[in-house]
Parts: C-alpha cells; structure tokens; sequence
C-alpha cells in the first residue's frame, strides 16, 4: 500500500521536541526524512529521561523512521552538504534561534534561490519577527506566555506546569498542518515554496479558547480553578468513597437531566433554573455539592458503571499504569511492542491520526548516532577519502 507522503523528502535540523516531533509525524505517513545531528553528541534528546544503554528511551519514539545523518553545519564543509541535501529535499525544518541559519549562509532568501519550490517550517519560542524574537524560548516559558500556566492549578496556588512539554508538541502539530498546507499549495499552484514561521507561544495561545474575546467585551480575567472548567457546568473531578476520583461531564443540557436523574436528584434535573449552561453555572456549586454526596458513597469503579450505563460522560484519571494495561488502547492499536537495539523489549506509542486507506506505520527504529551518515553522502557524491578527511577533521 503506498503511503500517503511516499516521496516527500523532509530534511530535520531540529533537536529536541518541536521540530523533531512535527518530522515524526510526517515520517509515520511515508515521507523520507533525513535527520542531521551533531557530530559526537548527536541530538541531545538522546540523553534526556530514563537512559537504557546510555540513550534515551523516548529516543525509540521521536526519531523512528529516520535516517541519521552527522554533520557540524558550523563548517563551510557541512554548511555545503546541507544544500545540496536541501535541493534535493520537499521540506525543511528548523528550530534554532531565529538568525541561526542565516548566520551559516542557509537562511530563507539564500535556500530558495537553489530550491524554489522548498517548503521551510521554522519553529522557535517567539517567531521570526517581532520584539522578541532573539530570546531564548523553551516550551515552559510558551506556555506561559501562551496563558495556559496561569489557568493551571488551584485557585490561591502557586501555578504549576502540565507534566509534559505540550508547548512543543503543539507547535510541532501546527507546523505539520502548515507543511501539508503549503505542499497542497505548491502542487496546486505552480510550485512555489513558502516558509511556516510557527511561535511556541502561538500554537498555546490558539488553544486557549475564548480568553480574548471575554476579556475584550467584559475584561474577565480568567482564573485557575482546579479540576473543573469555569462556564461549563457540571464538569469536574469528584471523590469516590475509595478516595479516587470520577471525572464527569454533565454538562449537555439532556446529559444533565440523566444524571441528576441517576444520583436521585430529580428536583435538579426538573429545575427550570438548571435547564440550560449559563443557569448551571450560576449554581455550580449546589450541583457540585449534589454530584460529590453521591460519588462518596460509591467506589470509584461502581461510580464509573452507572454513569457508562446511563451514557454520561466520565472516566477515572489514568497514570501510565492504567494506560499500558487498559484494552481500549490495545484494540485502537495505541500500545505497540516493540525492541531496542540491545533486543530489550519496549512498548511505544501507536500512531494517530487512525487512516482508513493510507495508514501510518513503525517501519525503520529510532537511528543510531551517524547510522546513515555513509550513505546519503554516498548518494551526493562525495566519496570515501573526503568522508574519511571530513570524519578525522569532526565535520562528519
């Protein structure tokens, strides 16, 4: 069966998370991506989280299907290299500091005299123009920035962070959308490449819902408001007599007349005050108060039942655990064994989005540092005694 980006050749000078995320993706559908890393060190990645033989498990994950190629873009050697390879390739993608490149002769207006119909994806904290560009930006400061660390955790609490570098991960998402965008343009429309200038603080901030438009028309500040969803009611976590806690979502107006129905609370249900969302919200808090007397005097699995039974909305709060063995994820093809390098097994991640004709695949693993760096400079040209003087001389 042909992949959906069969073809597509996507050259990573990304490290890290966004950049290298957004290359995953594109690899899982069938695009052949190229990935340059430091020679010696390779993509610090490789070193982040649990170790297992000295490299990163999630190495598994962000870099299968990839080749590896080394290369020191510092050099005049590399800095050619990386042209030639990027005239031959569909995509590009960057996350350096914005001037990076074109410190090194590849900016924009340089690569797209030699590849006109090159698709560039640029990822940094700020974007590539505007008063903040030349600072340093890291996930944990975009998100942030982005107004999703301000509505995270309790109210009179210190903000936390989302366990995860979600800030990355949803730029990278953008960039991908930005990527497939602009090839459909270029076959489209005469070949014409573009560049895809996504900020970390802008792919947080076009998930933040309807905070600006409050704030324009009332100025409310949104604020933090622990496990429930300010405006939507009832939507939050509710202690079970187990001490775990459900997580219900009554809040579709004939959801909500079924689960006041459900906990005996038909007075509720029957409310003319309650039928619709704005009144609830008024009075989340006797619905609230209502929702957990109930949960209490129930374990958490029970809770879970009548509410599935009675098609409300909820679920439990899973950790890892929970996920590894829970046969949902085994059925949707989400919980894929695979090995690492030493033969040790590993579960990683399946593949979304689910394609009914062209469906993404784990064809290659995760590359060793330099494993393909022979053969794609093979490809171009460049012989053995170049690569052996460029080897001995740190380029490659």
């Amino acid at each position: 069966m042909k992949r959906p980006l069969e073809g597509v050749r996507v050259l990573e000078m990304g490290q890290l998370i966004a950049g290298p995320f957004a290359s995953k993706m594109l690899a899982e559908f069938g695009a052949d991506v190229v990935k340059i890393e430091p020679p010696e060190t390779g993509d610090p990645l490789r070193k982040w989280r649990l170790l297992h033989d000295g490299t990163s498990v999630w190495w598994a994950v962000q870099s299968r299907n990839k080749k590896s190629v080394t290369l020191d873009l510092r050099a005049p050697e590399g800095q050619d290299v990386a042209r030639r390879l990027i005239r031959e390739s569909d995509v590009l993608i960057e996350n350096f500091r914005p001037g990076t490149l074109e410190e090194w002769g590849l900016g924009w207006d340089a690569l797209k005299e030699i590849n006109p119909g090159l698709v560039m994806l640029r990822v940094s904290g700020y974007g590539q123009t505007g008063p903040y560009r030349d600072r340093a930006g890291f996930g944990v400061v975009a998100e942030a920035m982005g107004g999703l660390r301000h509505l995270s955790g309790e109210p009179g609490r210190t903000p936390v962070r989302v366990g995860v570098s979600i800030g990355d991960s949803l730029a990278a998402l953008h960039g991908v959308v930005g990527i497939l965008l602009a090839l459909r343009h270029r076959d489209q429309q005469g070949g014409k490449g573009q560049v895809i200038d996504v900020a970390l603080y802008e792919a947080v901030f076009n998930m933040m819902e309807s905070l600006l438009p409050e704030y324009a028309v009332s100025g409310t500040v949104r604020q933090p408001a622990g496990s429930s969803l300010p405006g939507i009611a009832p939507t939050n976590a509710y202690r079970c007599r187990d001490g775990k806690y459900a997580l219900i979502a009554g809040n579709g107006d004939s959801i909500f007349r079924r689960l006041m129905e459900l906990i005996g609370r038909p007075d509720l249900g029957g409310d003319p005050d309650l039928a619709h969302n704005d009144g609830r919200v008024r009075q989340v808090e006797r619905i609230d108060t209502a929702i957990g007397e109930w949960a209490a005097r129930h374990a958490l699995d029970d809770v879970l039942a009548a509410l599935n039974e009675a098609r409300i909305p909820a679920g439990k709060i899973y950790d890892i655990a929970d996920i590894a063995s829970d046969p949902h994820y085994r059925a949707r093809g989400m919980i894929v064994d695979d090995v690492l390098p030493d033969g040790t097994p590993v579960q990683v991640p399946g593949i979304v989005p689910k394609m009914s004709e062209t469906p993404g695949g784990i064809y290659e693993a995760a590359p060793a540092l330099g494993q393909h760096t022979d053969a794609v400079l093979d490809a171009l040209g460049i012989d053995a005694a170049t690569r052996a003087a460029w080897r001995a001389r740190g380029i490659i």
